[in-house]
C-alpha cells in the first residue's frame, strides 16, 4: 500500500530541511570567511569588510607559515600526541573493557565501582599536576598522553559494547582452539568496529585539540602543539619569525593567522568522513545495555 504524506506532514519536512539549511550555512560562514582571507590578496584584505571570496587567489600566507620551523615543528608535535594517544587510548580502553564484560571475573563489581567513581570524583587539576610532575613527565610529550590513557566513560561504553556480543562466538572460537588473546583478536575486534571507530573519533579530537594540558605541563616552547602556538599568534600577535617574512611578500598578519587556523582545523576535519559510518552506530550500541 502506498502512503501518502498528508499536506502538513509535506510542510513540516520543508521547515526542518529549511531550518537544517539555514544552521548549516550558519556553521559553515565563519570557515568560509576564514579560508577566503587566508587566500586574499593584499589589496583586498587592506580594504576591510567581508570576504567570502578572494579575488584572486594567493598561497603566501600558507608559504609562510610553513616555512617557519617553530609552527611546522608545533604540528608535527600535534600529529605525534594525536596518532600515538589515540593508539595508548584504544589498546588501554579495549584490554580493560573486555575482562570487565564478563561476569565471571573476580572482583569485577568492585573495579567498576572504582571506575564509576572516577567519573564523580576527579582528583582535580592540582593533584593531577603534582602526580605529573612526580614521574617526571614535566615538559615532555608524554605529558600530553599518559594521563589521560583511559577515560572511564568510554570505558563502561566499550564494556556495554562488549557484553552485547553473544558469548556463543566465543565459545566456538576456543573449541576451534582460540587462547583469550585470539578471540579478543580474531572475533570480538572485527565485531566491534562501530565502536572502534567511534572512540578514534572521540579521543582523535581530544588529542588534536588539547590545549589547557600543554599550557600546564609544557613550558618549552619547542614542545608546543600547535593549538597553544596558534594561540600565541592570535593573542599575541605573529611571531617575530613571521615578521621578516611578510615584509618579504607583501603580506599582513591577518591573513598569516587565518591560514595558521586552517592548518590546524582541516586536518581532523578531513578524518571524520572515514569514521562517520561507524559514528552513531558505535554510540548507540554501548549505551543501551547495563
Amino acid at each position: 500500500m502506498h502512503y501518502k504524506p498528508s499536506l502538513g506532514s509535506r510542510l513540516f519536512d520543508a521547515a526542518n530541511v529549511a531550518i537544517l539549511i539555514v544552521f548549516s550555512l550558519v556553521t559553515l560562514f565563519p570557515f568560509l570567511y576564514i579560508l577566503a582571507t587566508s587566500l586574499a590578496p593584499l589589496q583586498q584584505v587592506l580594504r576591510g569588510g567581508l570576504i567570502l571570496w578572494p579575488e584572486e587567489v594567493t598561497w603566501d600566507a600558507y608559504r609562510t607559515i610553513f616555512s617557519n620551523t617553530h609552527f611546522v615543528r608545533s604540528l608535527m608535535t600535534t600529529v605525534f600526541v594525536t596518532v600515538v594517544g589515540t593508539l595508548t587510548n584504544l589498546v588501554f580502553t579495549v584490554f580493560m573493557a573486555y575482562p570487565l564484560a564478563k561476569k565471571r571475573l573476580k572482583g569485577r563489581r568492585t573495579m567498576l565501582f572504582l571506575v564509576v567513581f572516577t567519573i564523580l570524583f576527579s582528583g582535580g587539576m592540582i593533584p593531577t599536576y603534582m602526580v605529573v610532575k612526580s614521574v617526571g613527565l614535566m615538559n615532555t610529550v608524554w605529558s600530553l598522553i599518559l594521563p589521560g590513557a583511559i577515560s572511564a566513560f568510554n570505558l563502561i561504553i566499550m564494556k556495554n559494547f562488549f557484553q552485547g556480543i553473544p558469548e556463543e562466538l566465543e565459545e566456538a572460537a576456543r573449541i576451534d582452539g582460540c587462547k583469550n588473546l585470539g578471540v579478543l583478536f580474531r572475533i570480538v575486534l572485527p565485531l566491534s568496529m562501530p565502536a572502534l571507530a567511534t572512540f578514534t573519533l572521540f579521543y582523535a579530537v581530544g588529542h588534536w585539540n588539547q590545549f589547557f594540558a600543554a599550557v600546564m605541563y609544557i613550558t618549552k616552547s619547542n614542545l608546543w602543539p600547535i593549538q597553544v602556538v596558534l594561540r600565541q599568534m592570535i593573542i599575541e600577535g605573529s611571531t617575530q619569525d613571521f615578521e621578516v617574512a611578510m615584509g618579504e611578500l607583501n603580506i599582513i598578519p591577518a591573513t598569516i593567522k587565518m591560514a595558521a587556523i586552517i592548518v590546524a582545523t582541516v586536518p581532523i576535519l578531513l578524518v571524520y568522513p572515514f569514521l562517520q559510518k561507524h559514528f552513531a552506530k558505535g554510540v548507540l550500541l554501548g549505551s543501551v545495555k547495563g
